[in-house]
């Protein structure tokens, strides 16, 4: 990991807007909007999370993906949460930025009780497309795996 600098005034502002960024994002997923959640994708953006055999390449791909989630959920019975926090943001030559996060996923049963599910390192990759930050990667690794 770089060493650590002094923030600036325009990284405040980058940390802010990933972090609106990531807000939004989340809230998308967690609410099953499959398709306002995979645009805040690149179109040849690659997901690669445990939790699936391989990698997801395309908005296609991980629109399919949170539709299985979703129908999975609805049929256990659970709602889930994604937490992202300890936000890190490193800029790239390039103007790309290079994030890490840890994120946790709470599980609530349907009038029942809340737990934390899983624990993560989120680390992505963001560009510009028209102005706008969108994942190109991401890479998901889990706590508990080894």
């Amino acid at each position: 990991m770089p060493e650590l600098t002094e923030a600036s005034p325009s990284g405040l502002l980058q940390y802010a807007e990933v972090q609106w960024f990531y807000a939004r994002q989340m809230q998308q997923l967690d609410l099953g909007k499959a398709e306002s959640w995979a645009a805040t994708f690149t179109e040849d953006a690659v997901f690669d999370v445990p939790t699936l055999p391989e990698p997801v390449t395309g908005r296609t791909g991980l629109v399919a993906a949170v539709r299985r989630a979703r129908a999975q959920l609805a049929e256990a019975g659970e709602r889930h949460r994604h937490v992202m926090g300890m936000v890190d943001v490193l800029e790239r030559s390039d103007g790309a930025l290079d994030v890490r996060s840890y994120t946790t996923v709470y599980a609530s049963a349907l009038g029942g009780a809340s737990r934390v599910h899983r624990v993560c390192v989120c680390e992505d990759v963001l560009v510009r497309v028209d102005g706008a930050l969108r994942v190109a990667h991401r890479r998901v690794t889990r706590d508990d795996l080894p």
